[in-house]
């Protein structure tokens, strides 16, 4: 069984026992999570659409860890002006344990 659920305006296909790295959200570590927007849910070749999002199903998860992404660099500069500007950028993540889908 899958579920394609949303969260941090993004979409996910997640089954149980899937770890995932989604947008920050608040919480300490082992807290559970509910995900109200489902999407769309399978299971064995039958396919259940969401208009929008299915009704009565949610996915449970459990918080792992806050974490950061990798640091990137962002470099602006303008040609034959003198103007130069180097800024780092660490995105904040949550890890993710998908526990239970309830359909």
């Amino acid at each position: 069984m899958y579920a394609v659920i949303k969260t941090g305006g993004k979409q996910y296909q997640v089954k149980e026992g899937d770890i995932l790295f989604i947008e920050k959200i608040e919480g300490e570590n082992g807290a559970e999570l509910t995900f109200d927007e489902v999407l769309a849910i399978g299971d064995e070749g039958k396919f259940t659409p969401g208009t929008p999002v299915v009704e009565g199903a949610s996915v449970n998860a459990k918080i792992l860890s806050q974490t950061k992404g990798k640091k990137i660099i962002v470099f602006k500069m303008k040609p034959k002006k003198g103007y130069r500007n180097k800024n780092g950028h660490r995105q904040p993540y949550t890890k993710v344990e998908i526990t239970k889908i309830n359909a």
